[in-house]
């Protein structure tokens, strides 16, 4: 029988469709749905509201969305992953967990990537064959990542869309495939984009709806999602053990910078903004990218799924007003 599998983050998802199951990424689905509505739900249910947002999200989306089982990660992405997975099996849906190794270590990504696929009952050949599939529609992301920053044919919005919906490819890989080919043409027809004061974007995916848009409208545009890029596994390894050894997204801020530092060169980026969500973890580790980034560093804060508040779109004006 073919399943629905949620998971948290970003996992060896080649897995899930070599067992034929549908994998679905709760992030990105949640972000679909009335967001708001959800976050309230999961408070109605006693999920405090010191709690993340996603975390929230997550919980109420899981529930709404006819699935067969969740995948938490429970080492690598959010602290609270743990905590969500016995909530939504207290609600008798199933769970499994999933835990990149603290630190990049072949073997240890290796067995966990191997106890996955037992428990799907898969092989490493059937696994490798879904990755050559998926590694066909990531070569052409590489494209679509060129023309952002290189080309300028297409925006950091549009960008953002299509890498972070990498992570599950939307369920269905040939749809994926089918939209990501004709957008690309159309792209490969636009003229540049007008030229801007070149932005990076680093940290997760941000919750706020209209940051992208904003970022326009204020003279600037993004031409490097840091975490977005690394979900369609720019890297293309051969074995899919190196491949997650290379997602830089579960392990420390060391890694992070040897993949940021040199985009950053590459892609001649001016100015830095750094998202951070509340009551993540994630916040500390932004303490060492300002350190060790030299470019103008502007840190924004979000919290609920809503467009951004007034100070917040203050401070970002500020920092685009200095720096052009």
């Amino acid at each position: 029988m073919r399943k629905r599998i949620g998971f948290t983050t970003s996992l060896p998802v080649e897995v899930i469709f070599a067992a034929g199951h549908i994998p679905i990424d709760l992030n990105n689905l949640f972000l679909e749905h009335d967001s708001s509505a959800l976050v309230h739900s999961a408070e109605l249910k006693g999920f405090p509201a010191t709690v993340c947002s996603w975390i929230k999200g997550n919980f109420s989306t899981a529930l709404a969305s006819n699935l067969d089982e969740v995948i938490g990660i429970t080492q690598g992405d959010c602290s609270n992953a743990q905590s969500l997975l016995d909530m939504i099996g207290e609600e008798g849906l199933a769970t499994f967990t999933f835990a990149f190794p603290p630190r990049r270590n072949y073997a240890d990504l290796d067995r966990e990537i191997r106890r996955l696929e037992e428990h799907f009952e898969v092989d490493r050949s059937q696994t490798m064959q879904a990755k050559e599939r998926l590694d066909k529609i990531r070569a052409k992301l590489l494209i679509l990542d060129e023309y952002t920053w290189k080309h300028r044919l297409v925006s950091g919005k549009e960008n953002h869309l299509w890498l972070v919906s990498s992570s599950d490819f939307n369920g269905d890989p040939d749809r994926y495939e089918e939209e990501l080919d004709a957008f690309l043409k159309e792209a490969e027809k636009r003229e540049p984009l007008p030229a801007k004061l070149r932005c990076a974007f680093l940290g997760v995916p941000p919750i706020y709806r209209d940051l992208y848009d904003t970022i326009v409208e204020l003279g600037s545009d993004v031409v490097y999602n840091e975490v977005q890029r690394q979900f369609a596994m720019p890297y293309l390894e051969a074995d899919i053990v190196d491949q997650y050894l290379r997602f830089t997204y579960p392990y420390t801020v060391k890694e992070r910078l040897e993949d940021i530092i040199p985009e950053l060169q590459k892609r001649d980026v001016h100015l830095l903004i750094s998202y951070i969500q509340s009551f993540c973890h994630l916040q500390i580790d932004n303490i060492l990218l300002k350190k060790y980034l030299k470019q103008p560093f502007l840190t924004l804060e979000g919290d609920k799924p809503e467009p951004m508040d007034s100070r917040t779109l203050l401070r970002l004006e500020s920092f685009f007003e200095v720096h052009s």
